[in-house]
């Protein structure tokens, strides 16, 4: 080894030495506090505490919420008795005590529970009195829902607050949907009909508000200001204070021999951790002057049929005699006079017409015989006859066609205005808007008030009959018995309606018949 050789060899190690321990050792150091620090962020990243603190959670809730047995809470008041269940915080029954003193159940038994958030789950129940319930509920996915119902005592109008917030970040949030149906409670009478009066309806949130009636398709809610499942005497309606918190009405049904449900949805946020919904909500009977105190519309509810302006006109005329009276009954029979009176210009036409047909047969007879065989020469002949007996055969029935409008218009809302529904008139008569029921006998409904009219109408028919023609008298002696099967099992308001009716046209044509008969004598 040459000396140049053994000088590299030292200056190397020495260079070597130097690196290694005064340079070189410093970068393991910190490699390894990286190393440290990357295993560290990767155990933090994967961290096998957190997860197992997670689960640790979650078996605890699940075992809270294992150990929650269900309850049932009732709240009762002078207007309405309910019954709630931590079982998705929801109403399994909502009586609604009635005049007579029955009470209505609007949950069907199919229906129960009703207004249920996530059905399976039982809530803890925060604290519950007559005027406010509020239950909690802590999912193990990392979400807790508090639901608050204030009640109030002495209104069908209560209010629903919901609260969904996030305990874990990772949570993802469910939607909130609050339901009612498939169909709304009411009383046995009308348990018949009400698959059919029962519909998903929505009121519109522009100007002017329009009353919507949904059938297949989910409507945006924030269209509407409220939604709401009816039938004929009750309400259901959701009512929320900010629509735009919801996003779907949804009606639906099984088929048309079911009942519809309605839905409203909320879809959370995605980036919200925390989000309130208050919504109101109705539950009582479609009082259409009670309605309309809430100033909500909700009185649009009351189906007054398609000639609705003359039911409301009625039924405010009613209600203004009712305060007169005080029995509803006796302010149909005003009414009707009122209306008779005002109609008489017309019926005294109607009967003077028929009076003077009837002066005119034996012409029309001999006119008909002579041109039997030539049928427009007898036009031109009965015409002419008519023309010069200043006789119009189609005037009795101008005031017939007055009538209707004002019969369907009342029809409407004798069936449909709760204000009637078990107000009576007098001693057998305890329900206008539903059929007398004078007696039972066996499952026959024996019903007074039809037969009293059909025979009011024999009479009356008997006498318009002395002036008319054979074929004519047969054909209405047939009337009162039609009339009487059509009106059987009409209300009761109505068919006092038409016996007034008929009453008054008798003495109206009888005073009309005697003066004919001297004018006939004179003449």
């Amino acid at each position: 080894m040459n000396k140049n050789t053994i000088l590299f060899v030292v200056c190397s190690s020495l260079t070597i030495f130097i690196w290694y321990f005064f340079i070189a050792p410093q970068q393991p150091q910190q490699q390894t506090q990286r190393q440290i620090e990357e295993k560290q962020s990767v155990q933090e990243a994967d961290s096998p505490s957190e997860p197992l603190s997670l689960n640790s959670a979650n078996t605890k809730l699940l075992k809270e919420n294992i150990k929650i047995e269900e309850e049932e809470i009732e709240v009762k008041t002078e207007k309405y008795k309910a019954i709630f269940s931590n079982k998705g915080a929801s109403i399994l029954n909502w009586f609604i005590k009635e005049k007579n003193g029955e009470w209505v159940d609007l949950v069907l038994p199919q229906t129960a529970p009703a207004m249920a958030n996530f059905p399976g789950s039982n809530y803890k129940i925060v604290s519950k009195s007559n005027e406010k319930i509020v239950f909690e509920y802590t999912s193990h996915e990392g979400w807790k829902i508090t639901k608050t119902f204030s009640l109030s005592p002495d209104s069908y109008m209560h209010n629903l607050n919901i609260i969904i917030e996030k305990v874990n970040e990772s949570a993802s949030m469910p939607r909130i949907e609050l339901e009612w149906g498939p169909g709304l409670g009411t009383d046995m009478k009308e348990m018949k009909e009400n698959t059919a009066t029962t519909r998903v309806i929505a009121y519109t949130a522009g100007k002017p508000g329009k009353l919507k009636k949904l059938k297949k398709d989910s409507e945006a809610a924030s269209l509407f200001r409220w939604a709401a499942l009816d039938n004929r005497y009750f309400l259901a309606a959701f009512i929320p204070e900010k629509s735009i918190d919801f996003d779907q009405i949804t009606p639906s049904r099984t088929d048309k021999k079911h009942p519809y449900s309605m839905t409203i949805t909320a879809f959370m946020p995605k980036d919200d951790e925390k989000k309130e919904y208050s919504i109101n909500f109705y539950l009582g009977p479609k009082g259409y002057t009670y309605l309309k105190t809430y100033d909500l519309a909700l009185e649009k509810t009351v189906d007054f049929g398609f000639f609705g302006f003359l039911g409301k006109i009625a039924f405010s005329v009613l209600t203004f005699f009712r305060a007169l009276t005080g029995n509803y009954g006796w302010s149909i029979i005003i009414l009707t006079v009122i209306l008779q009176i005002i109609m008489m210009p017309l019926t005294l036409k109607s009967l003077k017409s028929a009076a003077a047909m009837k002066r005119i047969q034996p012409k029309i007879k001999e006119i008909q015989e002579k041109y039997k065989g030539n049928p427009q020469r007898l036009n031109a002949e009965m015409l002419n006859v008519y023309k010069s007996q200043k006789v119009n055969p189609l005037g009795g029935c101008l005031p017939m066609l007055f009538q209707l409008p004002i019969f369907w218009a009342f029809f409407t809302m004798l069936r449909n205005a709760y204000e009637l529904r078990n107000e009576g008139w007098i001693l057998w008569v305890k329900d206008l808007s539903a059929a007398d029921q004078f007696m039972h006998l066996g499952s026959f409904n024996l019903n007074l008030l039809p037969l009293i009219m059909g025979i009011g109408m024999f009479l009356q028919q008997k006498m318009t009959a002395a002036t008319s023609d054979p074929t004519q008298k047969k054909i209405m002696y047939i009337m009162p018995i039609v009339f009487t099967f059509m009106f059987w099992t009409f209300p009761s308001g109505l068919v006092l309606y038409w016996l007034t009716n008929s009453v008054i046209s008798m003495i109206e044509q009888y005073f009309i018949i005697k003066k004919d008969a001297v004018k006939v004598k004179h003449a």
